[in-house]
């Protein structure tokens, strides 16, 4: 399991806070949640069962999600600065 990713997103006057966690290799995938104002105001749940089937050493196969979950944390924060979330 892979610590979780914080990020915080000012826009128009809002802060958001954007967060990704990682629910384990049990699930095989990372939520992708934005608060606001203590309440969670949009989350998406995203697989990583791809990187698990490829058999990778444990340290490469770490790289590659945490690697995914950085993308998403910044995918998250563009798209609120652009005024497409929540």
């Amino acid at each position: 399991m892979i610590v979780g990713l914080n990020l915080r997103v000012d826009h128009e006057g809002r802060q958001f806070h954007v967060q990704v966690e990682d629910l384990g290799e049990a699930r095989a995938c990372f939520e992708v949640r934005v608060h606001e104002g203590g309440g969670i105001v949009w989350s998406k749940p995203v697989s990583y069962q791809d990187i698990l089937g490829q058999g990778l050493p444990r340290a490469e196969q770490d790289d590659k999600i945490r690697s995914s979950m950085e993308k998403m944390l910044h995918t998250a924060a563009t798209a609120i600065a652009r005024g497409k979330l929540p």
